[in-house]
């Protein structure tokens, strides 16, 4: 279930293929070095296991960089994937309620996207000290002699998409309430007609 049923409304924000924005061509960078570090990871895992089997000589340290690779890709590409509303969730109450109520259900999506901006802000309080720490005292994963991997460039990566995810999340929380209020206003404008029989 994807967030699909909002898209029936007009956006001031929605973004497309040729999003000239700034914020849209930050994010769509992002996403795009997301997807060619996924090839490359693909490219890796096929030399290491074709190494592994047909020449008994592994690649070092491969389970590592992918565990690390794991985590950057996801955060490059946040942004961009709730830029295109291509988040996973369930609609099913939200999405219905845009169809038959568009104002309440615009604001119930308002909360939603104010709290994920929330929790990108506790993730952003929450990682910087960690980056700092790891920056500063040189922290890595592996081992001395075999492989070493320095953590805080994966540590900027989710600090960097966390960032971006945060600012498009509000966005999104404004856009929608900028809707639910011109359909406020819109049905304050109308009067209601009576039918007496």
């Amino acid at each position: 279930m994807t967030d699909t049923s909002h898209d029936e409304e007009p956006r001031a924000d929605k973004s497309s293929a040729r999003d000239t924005s700034l914020l849209g061509r930050i994010t769509a960078f992002l996403s795009a070095a997301g997807t060619v570090w996924i090839l490359a990871l693909m490219l890796l895992i096929n030399s290491d296991v074709i190494g592994r089997f047909v020449f008994n000589s592994p690649i070092v340290g491969v389970p590592e960089i992918v565990s690390l690779s794991i985590v950057g890709i996801v955060f490059l590409q946040l942004s961009h994937t709730l830029r295109l509303h291509r988040f996973i969730r369930s609609d099913v109450l939200v999405g219905r309620l845009i169809k038959s109520r568009p104002r309440v259900g615009r604001a119930l999506q308002c909360l939603h996207h104010l709290i994920g901006a929330g929790l990108g802000l506790v993730i952003l309080w929450y990682v910087f000290p960690k980056f700092y720490e790891a920056w500063s005292e040189g922290t890595y994963l592996g081992d001395i002699g075999r492989i070493i991997l320095p953590t805080w460039p994966i540590l900027l990566i989710i600090l960097i998409g966390s960032f971006f995810m945060t600012i498009q999340f509000f966005l999104h929380a404004l856009d929608d309430a900028k809707f639910a209020m011109a359909l406020q206003r819109s049905d304050a404008a109308t009067p209601e007609t009576r039918v007496d029989l």
